[in-house]
């Protein structure tokens, strides 16, 4: 998650990738892939793994609004407030890559971003309203997540330069990087002060 500082980051990423959505990079995407790889078990996984990650983003947008109205210190409230644009940006980016690859974007339940889900929402009713312990949930509810979407990301943009889609895993990139960001920030958050507090509880 972002605070407002790397919220200007992640805003000239978001037009990174508007721009790089409105050049003709899919022929170059399609010229770069045979009928031979297209057909193939690799990229079929490559595939399937995009709609697993493209549902998990999609339903993490709804989730991280309920942990941000569950959050008490300001600083965790910003930081999941501005995670949520790059979150949105994120499925805007995969829907670019769906239609580099020539296909409808498309999503598939993804019954690990379901269990994270699920265990942030047993924080949050497990936890005292107006809480550092409940924040401090939070917290850990929100890099268990990030750490699922950074392992993610990871090996998606590896695929995607095995099989020669640069454009492709450049943009994997730029969302692996925005992941990696956020989990920083959650751990900052969680050392400054949210942690301490929450201790003396």
């Amino acid at each position: 998650m972002a605070t407002k500082t790397a919220s200007k980051s992640t805003k000239a990423t978001n037009g990174r990738s508007t721009t790089a959505r409105s050049t003709p990079a899919r022929s170059t995407a399609k010229k770069s892939m045979t009928s031979e790889m297209e057909n193939s078990k690799f990229h079929e996984l490559f595939v399937e793994q995009l709609k697993d990650i493209y549902w998990a983003e999609k339903h993490l947008v709804k989730a991280l609004g309920k942990m941000q109205k569950a959050a008490t210190t300001a600083e965790l409230v910003d930081c999941i407030s501005e995670h949520v644009e790059v979150t949105k940006g994120q499925v805007e980016r995969l829907e670019q890559i769906f239609e580099l690859l020539g296909k409808k974007p498309q999503g598939k339940k993804c019954p690990a971003m379901e269990g994270l889900i699920e265990e942030g929402e047993e924080v949050i009713a497990d936890t005292e309203a107006d809480s550092m312990v409940r924040d401090a949930g939070i917290i850990i509810a929100s890099q268990k997540i990030e750490h699922y979407e950074i392992a993610s990301y990871g090996c998606l943009r590896t695929l995607a330069q095995k099989m020669g889609h640069d454009e492709i895993a450049d943009l994997l990139q730029q969302t692996l990087d925005e992941e990696k960001e956020a989990d920083t920030l959650l751990t900052s958050v969680a050392e400054n002060n949210v942690n301490e507090e929450a201790l003396s509880e």
